[in-house]
């Protein structure tokens, strides 16, 4: 098992600054990355590079989107005096190993990825998506594996995603260290390997449906509940939940897009087992007090947050600092990473040291 260290097991993951953060973050993945603050040894990136792969013609937006999620990651709980938030852009290590990475895997098993398919459908980029854009899942390998993690909080649709890493890693390991093939995955660092074989920690709502009630929780869609939003505002978006029942006595499907987020964001278990009793019997409850209910649990949820983002409004200078450290801490790591990984290859000719300057 990989440790830093304090001898706690090491995670990694992050976004791409496609703009702020909503629920479907907060449950599929940023909650997980809380609680394991105290147990684990965090890295979160801010995966900037990446959300160049779309958007090369907005650097000015993407910039501003990466210090708004460090703005909303300060809102959700993350402590940068406890995990290391960090720059993709600031971390050499990252694009030095998705070219040597690159070299391990086959085009047509690149494109192969569904999470690729699908955003290249959802996106509606045709054929008109650069080379970067594929690429940008062979970097995904290299975000995690720089930093040697033992597991990936993610959301579900990203675990293809992850299982192309594991794929690098257990590839690079049988290359470059001469592990067997027959080598069990937790077991790859015990016999020599450079890099353990991950594995996907999914949060207790791997997809939250958006407001739709269709499609994933995107911003792209214009479906989204912000971390930012007002009271307000959650509880107009909460009220656009489409279930297609018609009456409140009329006996509802208890799997539909509202109850997802009865199930996700209404703690009491009693009260959740109670509404979804009535709601299939159809037993005089209306989608509208059910909505009602689930916007004042959303709000709960997020009126700390809201309190906790406001103290970083106003100037970047308190984000750029947090992200300085941040990068600071994760070079150091990326370059232990990168020199053991070089000297397995072949390539480990000179050392070097980075600095900020």
């Amino acid at each position: 098992m990989n440790s830093s260290a304090t001898g706690k097991p090491r995670i990694l993951t992050g976004d791409t600054p496609t703009g702020r953060l909503h629920l479907g973050h907060w449950v599929g993945s940023v909650k997980r990355r809380v609680e394991l603050q105290d147990s684990h040894d965090c890295y979160f990136i801010i995966a900037n590079m990446h959300a160049f792969t779309t958007r090369s013609d907005k650097a000015d937006e993407i910039r501003r989107d990466s210090i708004e999620i460090v703005r909303d990651y300060l809102a959700m709980g993350i402590d940068p005096e406890r995990s290391t938030v960090f720059l993709q852009s600031e971390i050499p290590t990252i694009a030095e190993l998705t070219f040597l990475f690159a070299m391990l895997l086959p085009f047509n098993r690149v494109m192969r990825n569904p999470t690729l398919k699908d955003e290249i459908r959802v996106k509606g980029l045709g054929e008109t998506y650069s080379f970067g854009f594929p690429l940008y899942a062979v970097g995904q390998t290299a975000d995690i594996l720089s930093f040697r993690p033992v597991a990936v909080p993610v959301g579900e649709d990203q675990v293809p995603h992850l299982e192309l890493t594991r794929e690098v890693a257990r590839r690079f390991n049988q290359v470059f260290c001469a592990v067997s093939d027959q080598t069990e995955d937790d077991d790859h660092p015990a016999h020599g390997g450079v890099f353990p074989v991950p594995r996907a920690e999914v949060g207790k709502v791997g997809r939250l449906v958006g407001v739709d009630g269709v499609n994933k929780m995107s911003k792209s869609l214009n479906n989204a509940i912000y971390i930012a939003d007002s009271p307000k505002e959650v509880q107009k978006k909460v009220n656009r939940i489409f279930t297609g029942r018609q009456s409140p006595t009329e006996p509802g499907d208890t799997t539909n897009a509202l109850f997802q987020y009865v199930d996700a964001f209404i703690e009491d278990e009693a009260r959740v087992a109670e509404l979804k009793d009535r709601y299939a019997r159809g037993d005089n409850i209306g989608d509208g007090h059910i909505k009602q209910e689930v916007g004042a649990a959303i709000n709960h949820l997020l009126d700390p947050m809201r309190e906790r983002r406001a103290k970083y409004e106003g100037s970047d200078r308190p984000i750029l600092e947090i992200l300085r450290s941040g990068c600071a801490r994760a070079n150091r790591t990326a370059e232990e990473t990168l020199a053991m990984a070089k000297e397995a290859a072949g390539l480990g000719y000179f050392k070097r040291e980075l600095r900020f300057v």
